[in-house]
């Protein structure tokens, strides 16, 4: 889809300058921002997505920043902007998270990071729920059933390396699904040191859960949640491929 780009050059005044220092800075700080995204080479942004900022429309807005869709050189880009009113000082952080998650084929790919940006792949996709909503009609479940194993092989890929998501329980707002690629997004709470929950977040939230799990069980029959609750008991105890490929079983996929 072509989408019309503004130059950066006019983020440095309302109602774009919002955007690049949300939710509040001073002229100063924008200006040194649009310096820092000179110096990446981001040349463009674009107004579009679910998710307003006023009247202005973004990718999506966290508790660390918010993101865009944006150019660097001719490449479509999501850009993730540190918010002023942030705790965390830099996005350094979430930039060698997200590189960790890539190494096993996980989450929106990392180009770039500076002390405000985070440069990364732009999945062009629905947030989970919306994507389930839309499903209709012959195939509903097939497509549904494939697209929740690759989110389980990614959180288990991700549990066999020691790396916890953290905000999976809240799958609707983690999950893109695209037409080319599904995956988890938003990396900003994820953490090595704790233990790794991703694929018991992730069944709970889809399966046993209360918004999702509904409409889910309206495309396709679950199987009891004592069963569920047993197989991800056991999964628990051991990471393993085996309890892992029982789960899915049990889940049907």
């Amino acid at each position: 889809m072509a989408y019309s780009f503004i130059s950066i050059k006019k983020f440095g005044k309302e109602p774009y300058s919002t955007i690049l220092g949300y939710p509040k800075a001073t002229s100063r700080q924008i200006k040194s921002r649009i310096n820092e995204l000179e110096k990446l080479k981001i040349k463009s942004i674009s107004l579009i997505g679910p998710t307003t900022l006023g009247k202005l429309e973004i990718l999506g807005k966290g508790y660390a920043g918010v993101v865009v869709l944006a150019k660097k050189g001719r490449k479509e880009i999501a850009l993730k902007i540190r918010r002023t009113d942030s705790q965390r000082k830099e996005m350094k952080n979430e930039a060698e998270l997200l590189k960790f998650a890539n190494s096993v084929n996980v989450g929106p790919k990392m180009f770039d990071v500076s002390k405000n940006f985070l440069i990364m792949e732009y999945i062009e996709g629905n947030k989970i729920i919306d994507w389930i909503n839309s499903l209709k009609g012959v195939g509903s479940a097939k497509k549904l059933k494939s697209t929740i194993r690759k989110i389980l092989e990614d959180c288990f890929n991700l549990d066999q390396i020691g790396f916890d998501h953290g905000e999976l329980s809240n799958i609707s707002k983690h999950v893109i699904v695209g037409k080319t690629k599904s995956t988890l997004i938003d990396f900003e709470s994820s953490s090595v040191k704790r233990r790794p929950s991703n694929v018991t977040s992730v069944t709970q939230a889809i399966f046993i859960g209360s918004g999702i799990a509904k409409k889910v069980q309206k495309i396709y029959k679950n199987p009891p949640k004592e069963k569920i609750i047993d197989a991800l008991k056991q999964y628990k105890q051991e990471k393993s491929p085996e309890n892992f490929e029982n789960l899915l079983k049990i889940l049907k996929l």
